[in-house]
């Protein structure tokens, strides 16, 4: 018997607790988006197929938050297309 007000008293005591941090998860500001991210494909093995700034809209699926450097590089060195919305070759001086 005293198992079983010990077992609702505990499913009480957590759902409050999930309840008060949902609440704060709430109230927090969404982190900012990454200045720049990788497209990645839908092939088994996800190879990036577009670089576009991180606020674009055409920025859609499986994403990869890049550096101001990873995003120079994927462009230069290893020839990924730049979005042709948002140009993030144009806004990293690559043109």
């Amino acid at each position: 018997m005293h198992s079983e007000r010990d077992l609702a008293r505990s499913q009480r005591w957590i759902a409050e607790e999930e309840g008060r941090a949902a609440a704060i998860a709430a109230r927090r500001p969404p982190p900012p988006p990454p200045e720049w991210v990788a497209e990645r494909g839908i092939s088994a093995n996800r190879e990036p197929i577009a670089i576009h700034a991180g606020t674009c809209s055409m920025a859609r699926g499986k994403l990869q938050a890049l550096t101001r450097e990873q995003a120079v590089e994927a462009l230069t060195e290893h020839g990924i297309r730049s979005c042709q919305l948002c140009w993030p070759d144009t806004a990293l001086g690559l043109l």
